[in-house]
């Protein structure tokens, strides 16, 4: 039945064609109608082509859609690059515009020109006047693209704006507030975060998120998308509750926990959980409940990393005591490593082990996924030159299409079968041979890698047999390139290039076409820089020309470059074109299709080959030991290799598993990861609203309302007599969360009082109390102070809420084991502390407002900077440099008054008189908890 019903499909294909191919023929008339007013376009004046603009945005105004000026927008943009950058938009790049103004994923192979291809969706939808992101994957190509791109922009009369690192809240302002927007995505994502830190809508930098056209699409909505983004700041001193859980691990028998050293995993035994509950409540740590509860969780947390500290990381092997602090030592290079930490209060755990002073643990303040921050955006687009193989993965998470564009001309590159060896040296060996084969015919390569240590190992070999490494720091790094090629002789010289320094990377990848270059590089390396056979003219005029020369020189200059480079492009063709040669298969067959991409642009000749060895991970983890063992039985000898088109299909299955793991293992972290989405956005939508609002009196009043009648309610059971009431309770928490020191005892022995009567009279109470507080710090300071407290303590609040939250997710797995899903078990316990959230943010609040005194004062230092990360899924390092401004998101108010006052001043019931306290001080109302913990909660 699987036979016949495969046999009907491709029968139905051959007939109808593919969904791709129908598709793409839909697309054919609305090419046609935009070649047919190219001659209308070109007759135009520039200043005639530049008022297009004004014309189409008044259409707009008046009713039309962007779909109906859909064909002379296009027209105006083909029309302006042709007269800016010299070049015209083939059809098959104004189908790839297309297929972005329809919110899809333009596939197009490498060298396509889909930097060119995104101005004619940007324009269009940029007319509307609610901005364009365009999304990049380092700050070099956002630079590059707005400079290059802006050019046919700010012809046609719009504005362009680039968000790159550095820049203060002005200047993103500014490049926000543009018709277009350069920028990558992790500045993207960090301002969208940043924003909702803010205390007032005019500090904010985005404007909204209309549409955006990722570029790599791929890379960043799949790879980049393994990991969040995360603002962290210092958190408080909890180096009393690290030094606690540390003392009972010892106390805890070798049968209480399991300990795998293999997956470096240590977990209490049912046993061992029920003896540290024990000596938790012994020593006071632990008040209630049980270990497991959603409460407790922060603690559970704190146990296991104590017990990680404890029995999987040892003293002068994993790290080292020195100074008063721990250094982790590089399990790779034995070498120390000051300033690095272990993240989620590990670190914290070993400084309690050891005695030495406990530092304060960095704690998130805000984090989103690229799943989630690019799901805001109403329309979403994207191209790269591989997305066929995760279509099901942006279909499912994006609701993204993916749609393959033909390339402009023919394919006439040859893909060669792998070659697999034995063992690893084999196998560098046979590179190396392979390399020098074609070095000496002047064939240009690029040797991909799968790591920067891959590439320099390989490096290493190529010294040995006498090449020489190109130092790109030197001015002239490439003469003896050019120099060998003019010569038509090898030059003997290799580059290696990683992904850490952009600009240069784009370089040494625009040069790689040179007749004779070989270039070293790891696979996702020098994205979004064409290989141009022969070199690019645009690089070399760029490094090579002084811009303060005559124009007459610079002219003649450029002239030779071009000459030059079209006799070396000659040269390479000849040599049969860029030789692609991969010396290991990577998890994912879209990063194999990168590298083989990079070759064989715009109808060029061109080669590529794997070379593989059974040592290689993939070859590994999919049972290499079993062909190690036929390829012995059938009498492989050193250096032979076999080579046969079962093995790509084998490999292929291979890679196919490992992308669905990856698959699910993302899906799986974005199910979790949505229920935090949820709370979010309730909780941003709800500061922005708070932000816009010019009086936040009616909220307060809410939240007074409520928090009354929850004390009630908790006090005075529903028509019980006054004899049941919790008198003493109440008129406790009256005078803690309202102020108000009220004769609720004296209430209770009045005849036919009910609970309606006592809220009505604490709703009164309170009312009028707030009402004298407005009239002695007038309306204008308590608006301001009402916005400050409310949005000062939800910030506060959702910050800890954040961390219970990580902290549950780490131990919500177990449930599993009571049959018990661990998603809906972790959607039930967040939804529960959310609510709790938001009560304690109404009590909050209500406590704050009810003793607040506006006081001038000084204004406080501004705090430590914040730490924004994302991790390199492939390294697991933070790729972010340091910022280099810092942030003061947070406004204090206090109750205080200009200077200090002497401790002997102070009255307890009057927070007027208590002066500037510090948060660390026993708090002056006699409480005899810290500042911090009572009255000055939310400061």
């Amino acid at each position: 039945m699987l036979g016949s019903s495969l046999k009907f499909d491709s029968v139905m294909k051959r007939v109808f064609g593919s969904s791709n191919d129908r598709r793409l023929k839909g697309y054919r008339p609305k090419v046609a109608a935009i070649n047919a007013l190219e001659p209308q376009f070109e007759a135009l004046s520039d200043d005639e082509l530049r008022a297009k603009t004004a014309e189409f945005r008044a259409e707009l105004a008046a009713g039309k859609t962007l779909d109906d000026l859909l064909a002379p927008a296009f027209a105006a943009v083909r029309e302006a690059a042709k007269r800016t950058l010299k070049q015209r938009h083939f059809d098959v790049q104004l189908i790839g515009g297309l297929v972005l103004h329809e919110g899809a994923i333009a596939e197009m192979r490498t060298g396509e020109g889909k930097t060119l291809v995104a101005t004619t969706a940007v324009y269009l939808n940029a007319l509307a006047g609610e901005g364009v992101h365009v999304v990049t994957v380092n700050d070099y190509l956002a630079r590059r693209d707005s400079e290059w791109m802006g050019e046919i922009y700010t012809f046609l009369g719009m504005t362009v704006g680039v968000i790159v690192h550095g820049l203060d809240d002005d200047q993103r302002r500014q490049a926000y507030a543009a018709d277009v927007t350069y920028g990558t995505n992790n500045e993207f994502g960090f301002d969208y975060l940043r924003d909702n830190m803010k205390y007032d809508m005019g500090q904010m930098v985005q404007r909204g998120h209309a549409f955006a056209i990722v570029d790599e699409v791929d890379s960043i909505l799949v790879d980049e998308a393994r990991t969040p983004l995360i603002i962290s700041g210092p958190s408080e001193d909890r180096s009393n509750l690290y030094v606690a859980v540390n003392a009972i691990i010892p106390q805890l028998p070798r049968e209480e926990y399991e300990l795998d050293e293999k997956q470096r995993t240590v977990n209490l035994t049912e046993l061992g959980n029920e003896h540290a509950e024990e000596l938790l409540r012994s020593a006071g740590v632990m008040k209630e409940g049980s270990l497991y509860e959603a409460a407790n969780a922060t603690l559970v947390h704190h146990i296991n990393q104590a017990l990680r500290a404890h029995k999987l990381f040892q003293r002068d092997k994993d790290y080292i005591v020195r100074n008063d602090e721990v250094v982790i030592v590089d399990e790779f290079t034995g070498r120390m490593m000051p300033g690095r930490r272990y993240s989620e209060g590990l670190h914290q755990a070993l400084e309690a082990k050891e005695g030495v002073t406990v530092q304060p643990e960095n704690v998130t303040l805000a984090s989103i996924t690229f799943q989630n921050y690019f799901r805001l955006y109403k329309k979403l687009a994207g191209m790269t030159g591989t997305a066929a193989t995760e279509a099901d993965e942006f279909a499912e998470i994006y609701k993204l299409v993916v749609v393959e564009i033909p390339t402009n001309l023919p394919i006439a590159r040859l893909d060669e079968d792998d070659e697999v060896y034995r063992t690893g040296n084999e196998k560098m060996r046979a590179v190396v041979r392979e390399i020098e084969d074609a070095n000496a015919k002047m064939q240009p390569m690029l040797v991909g890698t799968t790591s920067i240590e891959k590439s320099e190992l390989l490096g290493e070999e190529m010294e040995r047999q006498g090449y020489k490494k190109i130092d790109f720091t030197k001015p002239d790094a490439l003469t003896a390139l050019y120099a060998a090629a003019r010569a038509g002789k090898p030059s003997k010289n290799f580059a290696i290039l990683n992904a850490r320094h952009h600009e240069q990377e784009a370089f040494i990848v625009a040069e790689a076409g040179v007749p004779g270059a070989i270039t070293i590089a790891t696979n996702m390396a020098g994205r979004g820089t064409d290989i141009q056979l022969g070199g690019n003219v645009e690089m070399r005029v760029k490094q090579e020309i002084d811009p303060a020369a005559p124009q007459e020189a610079r002219e003649t200059h450029e002239a030779s470059i071009r000459a030059e480079v079209a006799a070396f492009k000659q040269k390479a063709i000849e040599a049969g074109g860029l030789y692609i040669i991969g010396t290991e298969r990577h998890e994912s067959r879209r990063i194999d299709n990168q590298l083989r991409g990079r070759s064989g642009r715009q109808g060029d000749p061109g080669r590529s080959k794997f070379f593989l060895s059974l040592q290689d991970d993939l070859m590994r983890i999919f049972g290499a030991e079993r062909m190690d063992a036929m390829l012995k039985r059938l009498g492989l000898k050193e250096d032979e290799a076999i080579v046969h088109p079962w093995i790509n299909k084998a490999l292929e299955k291979a890679q196919q598993k490992v992308e669905a793991r990856n698959f699910d293992i993302r899906k799986n972290i974005l199910k979790f990861d949505n229920v935090m989405n949820d709370q979010r956005k309730v909780i941003f939508e709800d500061r922005r609203r708070m932000m816009a609002s010019e009086s936040l009196e009616s909220t307060i009043e809410d939240m007074r309302t409520g928090v009354i009648d929850d004390i009630v309610a908790k006090h005075i059971p529903h028509d019980a007599y006054p004899e049941a009431w919790d008198t003493a309770g109440l008129k406790s928490e009256v005078l803690t969360k309202l102020n108000l020191d009220l004769p609720v005892d004296e209430w209770a022995k009045e005849e036919g009082i009910a609970d309606e009567e006592v809220a009505t009279r604490l709703h009164a109470a309170a009312a009028d109390s707030y009402v004298q507080r407005i009239q002695r710090n007038t309306p204008e300071a308590m608006r301001y102070v009402e916005k400050q407290v409310i949005l000062q303590a939800l910030d506060h609040l959702w910050r800890e809420h954040l961390v219970t939250l990580d902290h549950l997710r780490q131990v919500i797995g177990w449930r599993g084991m009571a049959q018990r899903d661990p998603l809906n078990e972790y959607k039930s316990e967040a939804f529960e502390l959310f609510r709790e959230l938001i009560t304690q943010w109404h009590e909050a609040v209500i406590a704050q407002m009810s003793r607040v005194e506006v006081r001038f004062q000084q204004p406080e230092p501004p705090p430590p900077p914040m730490q924004y990360q994302h991790l390199d899924p492939a390294t697991g390092e933070n790729e972010l440099p340091p910022s280099p401004f810092s942030e003061n998101l947070g406004v204090t108010v206090l109750a205080a008054t200009p200077s200090a006052v002497a401790l002997a001043d102070r009255n307890p019931n009057n927070p007027a008189t208590w002066g500037r306290v510090g948060r660390n001080e026993p708090c002056p109302c006699g409480s005899g908890k810290k500042f911090k913990h009572c009255h000055g909660l939310v400061a």
